[in-house]
């Protein structure tokens, strides 16, 4: 009964949180003619809704592409389709062919809003107190503490509640398949991530682990026997998820290939705005997209993101274990974010779910990434007029987060994790024993680089020959934090013998 107690009160909390954010301005209030992603989602719902399922994808007098154009997998579009029900049950206004076209009322953004918690809720919170639940050899306050931390995320709350989108749908489908692979249940994961992947294309970013995990679980129950059997029912699973959800666009071929190249517009370049990637820091300097062709660019990204993001799956395949499946997670996310096409400041959050789901193994690292993803989005939640809710919603997950942990205690190299790794080092270096020293000092200099940037950007005009000073600055420095947690998910990775040895037998 006391647990039931302390979930409820975890779960109120973070709705709480989450709706006192929606009465922020949202994403494009009042600013005609684009108006914001808000727009964005509500058209969506006018084009799903009054037009047939072969012209959502196709430019034409109903539907402009260049206005909002669907441009997300057959599964978002049938959410919004699903939304455009109620909204013109409510008020047929709402979703009206052209004539709805940036319609802002009260009315209409209590209902926009309520989406995305009703979404929440029957989505990925469920998943997030399940995770938590099912956490071994904690105590159940600390697995309410751990739910607690990962609701209060202020990253996904900003962008989902303040700027808007669902990013909480995708993520919250991903989720349920770690559920479901981590625990033996891998047809129900694969399903889950299928679902996940066919909302949202940018889930691609966690297709390799769970590939290679369910690979490598195949490899270690013998391709011969049991192991095949279970390959085979994972791939038909796979294979009639993606044939369920685009089974409306298959009717042509050509309306099949229109939606792909929706969804991969390979002609708006290596990347848009200013994003804490590597292409956008190193552009401040040498101007990629100017000096090398579409196509150079392209397999340049491609060949960078794949070599980054190898080892790690190299050593999931031959040693597949949950453990190591959610550092993966990290770190290919990651790999695609810093170094991939056509990346968007709000990717960070495909790699702050699996961030959060390491958060009771190290939790200052985990902390410590958490904040510099919410920072990196800085340039973004200004322009949304969103800095009070980012300031509070970020001192309330740091607070939950030192009293639940005890972030300064957990710098050790066994709490970080990187005891074989330093261990190996001293066999050359016996001096080496100061990693833990140097890690806190990285992360005082990160906290107050962070701190005053953010000052900064809010007291300070930019000068008017580099009007986009403050922001390319919060990338350079986001993005070069995000090299260091790069090296540091994959030396615990390849330095983790644990997984190799201690793993629990596959059968």
């Amino acid at each position: 009964m006391e647990n039931w107690y302390w979930m409820t009160l975890v779960v109120l909390i973070g709705l709480t949180v989450r709706w006192t954010v929606s009465l922020n301005p949202y994403s494009g209030a009042g600013k005609p003619p684009m108006f914001g992603d808000y727009e964005a989602q509500r058209h969506w719902q006018e084009i799903t809704f009054n037009l047939p399922v072969k012209d959502w994808y196709f430019n034409s007098s109903d539907n402009n592409l260049q206005y909002w154009g669907l441009d997300y997998p057959p599964l978002t579009a049938y959410h919004s389709l699903l939304c455009a029900y109620v909204a013109e049950f409510i008020n047929p206004d709402w979703v009206a062919l052209h004539t709805s076209r940036g319609y802002e009322s009260q009315a209409h953004k209590l209902f926009m809003r309520t989406t995305v918690l009703v979404a929440d809720l029957f989505i990925y919170i469920p998943a997030v107190l399940l995770y938590c639940y099912s956490l071994k050899e904690i105590s159940p306050k600390r697995k309410m503490a751990v739910a607690l931390c990962i609701l209060l995320y202020p990253g996904l709350i900003l962008i989902d509640y303040g700027h808007f989108q669902y990013n909480s749908v995708s993520l919250g489908f991903a989720l349920w398949g770690v559920l479901g692979v981590s625990y033996d249940w891998d047809l129900l994961g694969s399903l889950a991530f299928c679902l996940a992947l066919n909302y949202k294309q940018m889930e691609l970013y966690h297709s390799l682990p769970f590939f290679c995990f369910l690979l490598g679980k195949c490899f270690k129950k013998g391709l011969k026997g049991k192991g095949f059997v279970l390959l085979m029912k994972i791939a038909c699973t796979v294979l009639a998820s993606f044939l369920l959800c685009w089974l409306p666009f298959f009717t042509e071929r050509e309306h099949a290939l229109q939606v792909l190249r929706r969804l991969f517009p390979v002609d708006r370049g290596l990347f848009e705005d200013k994003v804490a990637n590597i292409w956008c820091s190193v552009n401040v300097f040498l101007k990629i997209k100017e000096i090398l062709p579409r196509h150079i660019q392209l397999a340049i990204s491609f060949c960078l993101t794949f070599l980054s993001l190898l080892p790690a799956c190299i050593k999931l395949t031959l040693q597949p274990s949950s453990k190591g499946f959610r550092f993966t997670l990290v770190s290919c996310a990651l790999s695609f974010f810093l170094f991939s096409f056509q990346v968007h400041e709000k990717s960070i959050l495909l790699v702050s779910l699996p961030v959060c789901l390491v958060l009771n193994e190290i939790p200052f690292m985990s902390t410590w990434f958490l904040l510099v993803s919410t920072f990196s989005m800085l340039p973004l939640l200004l322009k949304d007029e969103l800095l009070m809710p980012s300031v509070v919603t970020v001192m309330a997950f740091l607070v939950v987060c030192v009293t639940s942990f005890p972030l300064c205690e957990s710098t050790s190299e066994e709490q970080l994790q990187l005891t074989p790794f330093a261990v190996s080092v001293r066999r050359r270096l016996p001096g080496f024993t100061f990693l833990p020293r140097i890690i806190q000092y990285l992360f005082l200099s990160s906290v107050i680089t962070m701190v005053l940037l953010t000052i900064l950007s809010v007291t300070l005009n930019p000068p008017q020959k580099l009007p986009d000073l403050f922001s390319v600055l919060v990338c350079s420095v986001s993005c070069i934090n995000f090299i260091f947690f790069l090296v540091y998910f994959n030396i615990v990775i390849v330095w983790d013998s644990k997984n190799g040895r201690n793993r629990k037998k596959i059968k």
